[in-house]
């Protein structure tokens, strides 16, 4: 069997080719100089004969240099392009995706059939994990975050949305007339006070110049899920996120009162760790959430 070139001699010519410069190729590569210098001797050696014309500290290529290059060069950029392919197949096929549970419930799981049309060979599991964690820890590839930026730094974060606060109520306990105002007359205000949902009553009544229902005049719970039940059960009325409730909202379950209002203290964001931003998977699961979240 004919001797083979060694793929390090070849990558550092490649590399010398391209840049004409060994410094720059070792810099390219992530190695010493002495080691692509090296391995150009090596090649040389074996070829029995020079690929590169010295020019004080830059480098070109001669005439035998130029013809190895335009045979070589494709192959190693096929060999490159088949091992990505191979580790994206193994790596991507299966994408850990994090969201709040509500979110997963109200948003995700209504779509996942128009989701698996989209993208029929991903594999996307759910975790629940609330508040911010390490993502190479849990597992998690990719998240939908509900909260604020900040919290998210190390990471690449895109804003996919803002946090649209808005009244619900069941339609059974409106009127043609009926108003935010008239509706708290006449029923109690339901409140969530988990720490991300704490807020919405004081942000919502701010921005439509209206109190702030008493104390003696609410039902609270802890869970959204309970506080949007009761809502659903002709309890009260509900401020919450449009989206929390825009599958509630559509199949007539709810329907909603007064303006929307952004919530400014956190959003939606699509987040991950940069180097995940080279998987094919990813970026087309990315895609699909930019899109759905563009038609909120």
């Amino acid at each position: 069997m004919n001797k083979l070139a060694p793929l390090k001699s070849l990558y550092s010519f490649i590399a010398v080719a391209e840049t004409g410069s060994m410094t720059e190729a070792a810099n390219q590569l992530n190695v010493s100089h002495s080691a692509v210098s090296q391995a150009i001797k090596s090649l040389e050696t074996q070829l029995d004969q020079p690929l590169f014309h010295r020019i004080g500290r830059r480098v070109e290529l001669n005439a035998s240099g130029r013809k190895y290059y335009k045979e070589v060069a494709p192959s190693l950029e096929r060999i490159v392009e088949a091992t990505q392919r191979m580790l994206q197949k193994e790596q991507s096929n299966r994408i850990t995706l994090n969201m709040i549970n509500s979110l997963a419930m109200h948003w995700w799981i209504p779509q996942m059939n128009r989701f698996s049309d989209y993208a029929p060979n991903l594999d996307v599991r759910i975790s629940n994990l609330v508040g911010s964690f390490k993502m190479e820890q849990e597992g998690v590839d990719v998240a939908v975050i509900h909260g604020s930026k900040s919290d998210w730094q190390d990471y690449y974060c895109e804003r996919l949305a803002s946090d649209q606060l808005i009244m619900v109520v069941s339609p059974e306990l409106v009127k043609n007339e009926d108003t935010p105002k008239s509706l708290l007359a006449r029923y109690p205000a339901i409140m969530a006070t988990n720490e991300r949902r704490k807020d919405d009553w004081k942000i919502w009544c701010q921005a439509n110049n209206i109190a702030l229902p008493s104390s003696s005049n609410n039902l609270t719970f802890t869970s959204s899920l309970q506080a949007m039940q009761a809502a659903i059960r002709q309890l009260g009325v509900f401020v919450t996120h449009r989206l929390f409730v825009k599958e509630d909202v559509k199949q007539g379950l709810l329907v909603e009162i007064g303006e929307l209002v952004d919530n400014p203290k956190q959003g939606f964001y699509f987040a991950c760790h940069k180097e995940k931003l080279v998987n094919e998977f990813i970026l087309q699961l990315r895609q699909w959430i930019r899109s759905e979240f563009s038609q909120l």
